[in-house]
Formats: C-alpha cells, structure tokens, sequence
C-alpha cells in the first residue's frame, strides 16, 4: 500500500496590506504586474518581508531598477526621517518574496554599503531624479537594497516524492551555507594586510546570507518536527529510532544555528585564523546533519508523492 502523505502544515495568515496600498496590490495582480494612476508605466514589484517584531508577513507595492540579474529596491519613505518597516523586516528576515509582472520568486535581500551603495544611488537619480530629492531632505542615507534570486528553483513538477523535494531544499541549504564561507573568506582575504579591520565592508552582505540560510533551516526543520517526523514514525515503525535521533539532532542544530548567527555577527573584528576555524566547524556539522537525514530519511520519503494529492484524490 502506498504512504499516505504527513500531514500539511497549518495555513500561514495571508501577508497583511495596508489599507493605502491595498488597492495598487490588487490591481498589480489582476493585470499582471501593470498599474494605473500616479504609478502608471513605473517598474513596479511587489515585495512580502516578515515582521521584524511581529514575524507576520507584509506586502508593499515597491518601484525599483534592474541591475543585471538583480533588482534593486530603494528604502527612500519618500525622505522621511525613519526607514520604512519593510527595510526593518528584511533585515531581521532576509529571505523575501518578489512579485514581478507574473512572476513570483524568493530572493535574499542584501542593503549595497559603502562605495557599490553609493554608485547605485548615483545611477538611480541619474534614471529618477525624485530619488536626489528625497535623500535632500533627510538626513539618514536612504538605503539601496539588492533582491537576489535565493535559488534556481527546480521546474514545476521536478519533485515528484518528499524525497525529492527534501533533496531540493537541502541542496539550497547547502549552496547557501557555502556561499557565506566563500563571501567570508573574500572579506577576511581582502582585509588581511589592514591595521585595523573596518565595521563594515562585506560583513552585511555576509550577514545576510548567512541569516537567510538560517531562516530555512529553521522553518525546515520546525515543519519536519512538526507534520512530517510524527507521520513518518506512526507510518514506519521500522523507523522510531531513526526518528527519535533526528529530533534530537534538531535541538543541536538549533544551538548551532544560534552560535553560527553569533559569530557572523563578530565577521569585522574578529581574529582572522580563530574565525575561519569556527566557522569551518560549525559549517562541518551542519552539513553532518543534512547528510545523515538524507541516509535516514529518502528510502521512506520516495513513497510519499509531491505535492500531497488533494482531497478526493
């Protein structure tokens, strides 16, 4: 007899929307990405972050400007003197969602700092002057944010079991992980000769990246410990031991995950030989965990069809 799919997980409240925006968003939607109004022939998206303090999500209809394969978006509040919400969200929760036209991706948003920030704000005044004018009357420097596609997502219908899909996000997982050891190894490389290491540089972007992947493997394990490890275990009894030693394994992954967020934070003062060696152990076990689950868990998760039939099927 075939496996019966783990249960779903409980529907996340729908993104809120303020009552300004709401009608651009509706609209943005029901014409595939082309508005109306003030904002009429403008390169509009649609940008959904997650509550800084509240975790819920948000949706702001947002103008921005290509910049190869990234997008760029401009925390201007029309140059008031506090940095919009959606700037504060996305930087407690980096991974983001972005509507463009029809299409809809995940992306990891990145502020631009020091000299690429302000060639990029150069260029976008240069394209919408409007922009010069808000940073004219605040005093803040109006940050610009890069919307970086998180992964190529696989085509539709690529994952055909929860074997395949848990494959899928661990292999962005484990992307990402590597992306933050490269971006650190650049940083820390680029400083080596430096006599004192400088507050920023790269150590934002790193930051980042590294909370983005932290964020997934958070959601993803807490979606696991919560729908699809109890299934697993009451469906394969076989299993129960393997089981119980992977939510065990997530409790010391939590802490890892924690004590990786920590010692990104120290990145631009940290001794260079002392970071790297942390950071590679802490790499190495994470990686351990992603290795041992995919031993434990694809036999059984090959049985079990993606996405789950819906009812009456």
């Amino acid at each position: 007899m075939a496996a019966s799919p783990p249960p779903s997980p409980p529907a996340r409240p729908e993104p809120r929307i303020s009552d300004s925006n709401r009608p651009v968003v509706e609209e943005f939607r029901a014409n595939g990405g082309r508005v109306g109004g003030p904002f009429e022939g403008a390169d509009l998206l649609l940008l959904t972050t997650t509550g800084a303090r509240s975790g819920r999500e948000q949706t702001s209809p947002l103008g921005y400007f290509r910049d190869g394969d990234r997008l760029l978006v401009v925390a201007s509040a029309a140059g008031a003197p506090r940095h919009p919400a959606w700037y504060h969200n996305l930087l407690a929760h980096p991974l983001v969602t972005v509507e463009v036209g029809t299409e809809t991706f995940e992306a990891v948003a990145v502020p631009l700092e020091g000299d690429a920030r302000d060639r990029a704000f150069a260029e976008i005044v240069r394209r919408a002057p409007g922009y010069g004018e808000y940073q004219a009357r605040t005093g803040r420097t109006i940050p610009v944010v890069a919307l970086e596609r998180s992964y190529a997502a696989a085509p539709a219908g690529a994952s055909t079991t929860l074997a395949d899909k848990l494959v899928e996000i661990h292999t962005w997982l484990r992307g990402q992980l590597d992306r933050v050891r490269a971006e650190t190894d650049a940083y820390l490389d680029a400083h080596a000769d430096a006599p004192q290491r400088p507050p920023v540089g790269l150590s934002l972007q790193i930051r980042q990246h590294c909370l983005a992947f932290c964020d997934v493997l958070h959601f993803h394990h807490t979606s696991e410990d919560g729908g699809m490890l109890p299934a697993l275990e009451r469906q394969h009894p076989e299993l129960k031991d393997a089981v119980r030693r992977l939510y065990e394994e997530h409790r010391t992954v939590e802490r890892l995950r924690g004590a990786l967020v920590e010692l990104l934070a120290e990145v631009s003062t940290a001794d260079p030989d002392r970071f790297r060696a942390e950071l590679d152990r802490l790499s190495g076990e994470l990686l351990a965990h992603l290795d041992h689950e995919e031993r434990e868990l694809l036999p059984a998760l090959s049985a079990i069809p993606f996405p789950p039939p819906g009812p009456g099927n």
